[in-house]
């Protein structure tokens, strides 16, 4: 996948230009239940992470279990407070509260690794894709239905889908359903943690190619966290390669691929499969 082209000069280039999401010098320390009162053990599983995503863009996180990719993405949405550092959102330093909460939780949707375990399994996917409307105030029940019609046309999945259970779909369509919940707000970014992991390798490359189409048609921004450096690749604009909580290396695709400097990184890429 390429990554998209910049105008010279349109209406567009300064929203382009600032980051949706921007991480500043982040940690994040978690103290343990070991040591003594005066000296905790404390584990750091993000350390001094800069990184941003703008609308239009994937930005790729890849990095072992352990890595801090994972707490990295909860900073992103703003279900993990930073120890230090600055999170900001369209320039502005992310705000605390109920309020800003839920701002936010219309910027910025998660889809998470396991469809199973992400869907309520006592919710039939009409109510699933309706609840987080119903939430925000957005609409009549006529215009929320009409519009949960629309998200399953984007997905690619039936009319049909709507009145069944997520134990009655395959692990695609409930991760397709699970990426219908987070378009509902029409958010400006989609943070993906591992949201092919738990799936067949060819729903996997499926999955790929809906998100990379979603990203192309809605002008969505993605952060798209995965183990695999392979899968990755595919979908991604650029790429930070993380270990023990820090960023080690980023740049562009090609640039990770072809120039990778840190040793981490090529063993990485020396490891990775050959196919999605």
């Amino acid at each position: 996948m390429t990554a998209p082209s910049s105008p010279q000069s349109t209406s567009e280039d300064p929203e382009r230009r600032q980051p949706t999401i921007e991480l500043r010098d982040v940690h994040v320390v978690h103290r343990l239940r070991s040591g003594s009162l005066l000296h905790p053990d404390t584990v750091r599983a993000v350390d001094g992470v800069s990184v941003s995503v703008r609308r239009g863009e994937v930005l790729g996180i890849v990095g072992e279990s352990g890595s801090g990719k994972s707490t990295l993405a909860r900073v992103m949405t703003g279900l993990q407070p930073v120890t230090a550092g600055q999170v900001c959102f369209d320039g502005e330093p992310m705000g605390r509260g109920r309020v800003a909460r839920k701002e936010l939780g219309r910027k910025v949707s998660v889809v998470f690794q396991d469809p199973s375990t992400a869907l309520n399994p006592r919710l039939a996917v009409r109510e699933t894709l309706v609840d987080p409307l119903r939430v925000h105030g957005i609409g009549t029940e006529s215009q929320r239905l009409s519009r949960v019609r629309e998200l399953l046309h984007l997905v690619g999945l039936p009319q049909s889908a709507l009145e069944v259970l997520p134990r009655q779909l395959s692990g695609g369509q409930r991760q397709r359903v699970a990426i219908a919940r987070a378009l509902a707000l029409e958010p400006q970014i989609i943070v993906a943690d591992e949201p092919t992991s738990a799936l067949d390798v060819s729903v996997r490359a499926q999955v790929l190619n809906l998100l990379t189409d979603l990203k192309r048609e809605l002008g969505l921004g993605l952060v798209f966290i995965s183990h695999d450096i392979s899968t990755v690749r595919f979908i991604s604009d650029t790429i930070a390669v993380m270990n023990h909580g820090k960023v080690i290396e980023h740049g562009t695709v090609e640039q990770i691929f072809s120039e990778a400097e840190d040793e981490y990184t090529r063993s990485l890429l020396a490891a990775a499969p050959s196919l999605l």
